[in-house]
């Protein structure tokens, strides 16, 4: 159980610091989970970024102590559209903990590596009835640029499975 937060101007800014280990991973699932409610087995969970990884995703979590209060999954990528770019998969801060900059902290963490990268940009999508995250990232200074489409292919294999 967690203690109780302390009024937020006694607060220390939280640690950035990549969770690279299957401990740190660990400690990051639950947090996932508000973000990715999909999300059932831990263990599950750190076995999918590791396999990531290899695609150059990591996990970058704000930390108080031991706990996970924010995170950002983030890739290097680079296509014909934007270049190179660092595409942010996972954006979340725990409930109880929004609006007290952490959100902005990744995001400014992930903007310096980006930087540092040699990246023309970052890219992120959000759903579009999450009408606070976008406001968020208008706060932020990203812009919406266009739409992006998808096709579950989950029904169609499944059919196909069954003929």
């Amino acid at each position: 159980m967690h203690s109780p937060i302390p009024p937020s101007d006694t607060l220390q800014a939280p640690i950035l610091q990549h969770a690279d280990s299957p401990q740190a991973l660990r400690a990051c699932f639950a947090l996932m989970c508000e973000l990715r409610p999909h999300l059932t087995h831990a263990e599950d969970f750190v076995d999918q970024v590791t396999r990531q990884a290899e695609q150059n995703y990591r996990l970058l979590a704000a930390w108080e102590g031991e706990d996970a209060v924010g995170l950002a999954g983030y890739r290097l990528q680079e296509n014909l559209m934007y270049g190179r770019f660092l595409y942010v998969d996972d954006l979340v801060t725990r409930a109880d903990r929004r609006s007290h900059g952490i959100g902005a902290a990744l995001l400014g963490e992930i903007q310096k590596m980006a930087h540092l990268q040699r990246c023309q940009r970052v890219v992120l999508d959000t759903g579009l009835g999450n009408a606070l995250a976008q406001r968020f990232y208008y706060r932020q200074g990203l812009l919406a640029t266009g739409m992006h489409f998808s096709l579950s292919l989950a029904t169609e294999m499944s059919e196909e499975a069954g003929r």
